[in-house]
């Protein structure tokens, strides 16, 4: 039996770990447990010490990374982060590393790499990383392997993987050189009969659930989704229906941005849930209302029991941001059964589109 010791910083709500937890080989010789974590959000750390360490809460150190004291954290032999992505989002400018704020975040997983040389690691980034800067994704790549690691790097589309919803991140899975083992990406094809529509993603969620309030819309938007057919956001209901749609309930905006006002299709996966925004982007059902934090978290594949800490726009950023488990788990298992030394069905990596 070997379990691995996991640490991670910018560790969120848990996501990753979460799915890391529940990730056994198929031999269920290898696993992963919890060890430190870390991450500068006071709500977020509350959330994942009620989820994944109820019982060693001190093992979350919140704070800025850039004061984290890594020598201090202890020994591991597993590392995961989700290096924040401000710098290398489509949406954003794409300043890069120049970005001296958040570009440069990345490197503090680096200094972990170096310090303790676990077994392996797991970043994961936007698509948008590989085209940030000037060279800056290979900056990092490069980086990760003067610490000591052969890379995997690919462009995981989650609904491929049985996740119900369009999220397209890069991850990048490293070996440390020493280790004679290889890993390989999941072969999508496995989860191809999964039903990933959003109307089984939300169906049946308890009503105690915990963060599955219902926030009240105003009746101005009630009425403007009410024009809006499942899928469609404001500007295509606008399109189709011309002079019938009320002046007074248009967007007047330079930039149409694709989800602003836009319903869930049930018989689709979701769109990508994302952690802020203003009017129109907190995601719509199909019955012309805005989806509880519960219906958020169904989409990133956290379980019902999971229970988010802070005010209502706080686990909305939390849910946003993170990783979901289900995803974790796939890799963190392929992981664990490259170690085991297990065949499974794999396909090249792929950074294309």
């Amino acid at each position: 039996m070997c379990t691995f010791k996991l640490g991670e910083l910018f560790c969120g709500p848990g996501g990753i770990a979460c799915g890391a937890l529940r990730s056994k080989s198929a031999d269920g010789k290898f696993s992963v447990e919890h060890t430190w974590a870390n991450d500068y959000d006071a709500d977020t750390c509350e959330t994942y010490r009620a989820n994944i360490c109820p019982d060693s809460p001190e093992t979350v150190y919140c704070g800025d990374v850039r004061e984290l004291d890594i020598k201090a954290l202890g020994p591991i032999d597993a590392f995961c982060y989700g290096f924040p992505c401000n710098s290398f989002s489509n949406v954003g400018e794409h300043k890069g590393l120049e970005n001296e704020k958040f570009g440069q975040l990345y490197w503090y997983g680096i200094e972990v790499l170096k310090t303790y040389q676990p077994k392996w690691f797991i970043a994961e980034n936007v698509s948008g990383i590989r085209s940030a800067g000037s060279g800056d994704f290979e900056i990092i790549l490069n980086d990760m392997r003067a610490a000591g690691y052969k890379l995997n790097v690919n462009l995981y589309k989650a609904e491929q993987y049985g996740v119900p919803q369009t999220r397209h991140r890069v991850i990048i899975v490293g070996i440390r050189n020493d280790i004679a083992v290889e890993y390989k990406v999941p072969d999508p094809a496995i989860y191809a009969q999964c039903d990933i529509s959003a109307r089984t993603a939300l169906a049946n969620i308890p009503q105690d659930a915990p963060n599955h309030e219902i926030r009240p819309l105003s009746a101005k938007v009630i009425r403007r989704l009410s024009y809006i057919r499942p899928g469609e956001n404001v500007w295509q209901a606008e399109e189709r229906l011309g002079d019938q749609f009320p002046e007074e309930l248009k967007i007047r905006t330079k930039t149409k941005i694709s989800q602003i006002y836009r319903k869930l299709d049930p018989d689709k996966p979701a769109y990508t849930v994302t952690a802020a925004g203003g009017g129109g982007t907190f995601m719509y059902h199909w019955t012309d209302r805005e989806l509880t934090n519960r219906e958020r978290a169904r989409i990133q594949t956290f379980p019902d029991n999971y229970r988010f800490i802070g005010k209502y726009s706080s686990v909305r950023k939390q849910i946003g941001m993170a990783v979901p488990c289900k995803l974790s788990e796939i890799v963190v298992t392929a992981v664990l059964n490259c170690f085991a030394g297990i065949d499974y069905p794999s396909v090249e990596p792929n950074l294309g589109e």
